[in-house]
């Protein structure tokens, strides 16, 4: 007989991965696929945490990038990118300035690789919490444990909802080529009565 204390707190038909011990920030024991426990192949949940991490702080960029652009229009300097659908006016400024897109993959690339050397480093080390650039110029992780743990649980909720959002805008972007906020004023407007 299984206890309930072993059960996972999202999903309560299954059991608690072994390693989601709830002591992570947002951590309620969900992973159906196992991910938790994969071994041998160079991918541990240090790591698999340091990437959820940094991909929902770049989901929160990318949906608030993509509703400005949309509300305010253009950065300054991107003004040949006038398409509401951020989509479309990616591929705008494609054809209009395609080495600022590809300066900012090599960019992406040469960051990328200085972090997965220093996340490798800081995983055999221990000294460093996944996610942690020791950038904290507000002070928050000097003050109450409590207050940091709820500020990052607020953090990775909010992170995994802009993922599902980021997603979201992008693939409505590319199949009705309409913003965001355009289509949710067509959608509206074409179920009023």
């Amino acid at each position: 007989m299984v206890l309930q204390a072993d059960k996972s707190a999202s999903l309560p038909f299954m059991n608690r991965p072994a390693l989601l011990d709830g002591s992570m920030a947002g951590d309620v024991g969900f992973d159906p696929l196992g991910l938790s426990n994969i071994d041998d192949v160079g991918v541990d949940l240090y790591w698999l945490r340091e990437a959820e991490i940094k991909h929902a702080r770049v989901a929160m960029l990318a949906v608030a990038g993509i509703l400005q652009v949309e509300v305010f229009g253009p950065a300054p300097g991107c003004e040949m990118a006038t398409d509401k659908s951020q989509m479309d006016a990616f591929w705008q400024l494609w054809n209009a300035h395609p080495q600022y897109i590809a300066f900012a993959l090599i960019l992406i690339t040469v960051i990328e690789t200085f972090s997965g050397i220093a996340i490798t480093k800081a995983r055999e080390s221990g000294d460093r919490a996944p996610g942690d650039f020791y950038l904290d110029p507000l002070g928050f992780a000097k003050g109450d444990p409590e207050k940091l743990k709820r500020l990052q649980t607020q953090e990775i909720k909010n992170g995994r909802l802009a993922m599902w959002a980021a997603s979201g805008l992008i693939l409505q972007g590319c199949t009705t080529h309409q913003g965001g906020i355009e289509a949710l004023q067509s959608s509206i407007s074409a179920n009023a009565f």
